[in-house]
């Protein structure tokens, strides 16, 4: 049996750990690589889809999807696009880079309480907040894209806000609880925002 120098064995090991270290740092720098740029083909002002490939549950273009948005919450900051804003636009950019065809997305988003200011037409956005109104391009978008927008009356009464400062994008509901009730009776998700 040949006999291995200390020095010997310990530059086998240093060798073969060089070897493995730089097998795993190729690994890691693969699964580290930046994912495409996400695509955002109806509502450029919202989140865009990143396509991953094998992901479960992929857009499908031959269902149908059918959600309402209870928008109860402000934007974080007055010159940011309103949470539900976001995330229903986010949605249409998903089905739409998912090559799901508009027909097949039904969207309706519902505002009251601190989410009604998203739809203030800019004049009276404003004025309260001192900056224009971020929302109106996706509000306009949204339309486009067959999105029903609504907002709620009983809030506009209880807060005393005149229907003609609201965009013109938005119809008003006779109350933000019946849209809700009506949509998921009839089979829309409740999606929260």
């Amino acid at each position: 049996m040949k006999r291995t120098s200390p020095f010997a064995a310990a530059a086998a090991a240093a060798a073969l750990l060089a070897v493995s270290t730089s097998a795993a740092w190729n690994v890691r720098a693969r699964a580290q690589s930046a994912p495409p740029a996400p695509l955002a083909p109806v509502v450029p002002e919202a989140d865009g889809y990143v396509p991953l490939l094998g992901a479960a549950v992929p857009p499908d273009a031959k269902r149908a999807y059918r959600a309402v948005f209870d928008a109860t919450r402000a934007a974080p900051a007055p010159d940011k696009l309103a949470p539900a804003l976001n995330m229903a636009g986010a949605g249409l950019n998903t089905l739409g880079a998912g090559g799901v065809p508009p027909r097949n997305a039904r969207f309706v988003v519902v505002f009251h309480g601190a989410a009604l200011d998203a739809v203030l037409d800019d004049a009276h956005y404003r004025a309260k907040h001192g900056v224009a109104n971020p929302n109106l391009k996706a509000l306009a978008r949204l339309r486009k894209a067959g999105v029903a927008l609504y907002a709620c009356g009983q809030n506009l009464a209880a807060e005393n806000i005149d229907r003609k400062a609201l965009c013109g994008d938005v119809t008003v509901a006779s109350d933000a609880l019946l849209v809700l009730i009506a949509y998921q009776n009839d089979g829309y998700a409740l999606m929260s925002y």
